[in-house]
């Protein structure tokens, strides 16, 4: 039976950290791994416009033997010529496996359900998981260990923070999302990931006070406005700007460490002090989107 990733958080916490282990073993021992999906083909069929996901994706895949065929939606309307649910079975009929970065969560759904093979979700309105588990491989490395750690969210309740909170209550991990009123996160997603982490020790917090990062040992933001949203930055700016990454904020928090899943805008969202700085942990995450990535390929193709 096939087994899709639109979300961890229909996942058992073994299996996700076994993902984890995973994508360390692949990153420390890349020639056991290049021949793993020889003779696999797998689309990428992108809605919203990418570089990592697309890079670490197409370069990965190939690393580990196999063909990545991109399609954008300039070019292949989803919404277009026919159905979703058309698009997808017809996908099915010759690719291995579907990455697909969407505007909303239910395109995935349908894919799911009407194709025969793996979906996995490059990015959605609602979830990223493929950055959340590249991301806590970069803590794990750069911690030795997640036992003990605290990760901090400050910014926007989106589907960034979404998958933080999921994995990181899969994996034990104390993660603290601080956002302005307004923007938290979906309490139906804290409901399931509070229920994960009852069961693995985890403690999961939303705020909107700036004093819960204290004690954090990575800071972590994202932009304000997601790719799509078309709210002008003035009527959010200073709202938001108390939530801005920076020194003095990480002095306060006591953190090491300062995260972002990029694109980053320098300066609004997060200084170019902190980005530039040895605090800085964004290019591992950016490179271990491709471990993590190949890892969930490798563990749905086999």
């Amino acid at each position: 039976m096939k087994q899709d990733l639109l979300t961890f958080a229909t996942w058992g916490s073994e299996d996700v950290r076994q993902i984890l282990n995973l994508a360390g073993d692949i990153k420390a021992n890349p020639s056991a791994y290049q021949t793993r999906l020889a003779g696999k083909s797998i689309v990428g069929l992108f809605e919203k416009p990418s570089l990592r996901t697309r890079l670490s994706f197409d370069i990965g895949i190939h690393k580990l033997g196999g063909h990545f065929v991109y399609l954008d939606t300039k070019a292949n309307d989803l919404q277009g010529r026919e159905s979703v649910a058309d698009t997808a079975a017809n996908i099915g009929c010759w690719a291995d496996a579907i990455v697909a970065r969407v505007f909303q969560h239910d395109t995935l759904s349908i894919f799911a359900e009407t194709c025969n093979v793996p979906v996995i979700n490059a990015l959605c309105d609602v979830y990223h998981p493929c950055q959340a588990m590249a991301d806590f491989l970069t803590l794990k490395e750069t911690y030795g260990s997640l036992d003990n750690v605290k990760l901090a969210y400050v910014g926007d309740g989106n589907n960034v923070a979404h998958s933080l909170l999921i994995v990181g209550a899969h994996l034990g991990v104390d993660v603290v999302v601080v956002t302005p009123p307004g923007h938290g996160v979906s309490l139906e997603l804290l409901k399931a990931a509070s229920h994960i982490a009852y069961q693995t020790g985890a403690t999961l917090t939303q705020s909107n006070d700036l004093a819960a990062l204290k004690g954090a040992n990575a800071v972590y933001t994202d932009t304000w406005l997601s790719m799509g949203d078309n709210t002008p930055l003035a009527l959010i700016k200073d709202r938001f700007s108390p939530y801005q990454i920076n020194q003095t904020m990480l002095n306060k928090a006591g953190a090491t460490h300062v995260m972002h899943c990029q694109p980053a805008h320098r300066d609004l969202e997060i200084t170019s002090e902190v980005i530039d700085s040895e605090q800085s942990l964004l290019l591992q995450q950016s490179q271990n989107r491709m471990y993590a990535q190949n890892a969930i390929l490798v563990t749905l193709l086999g």
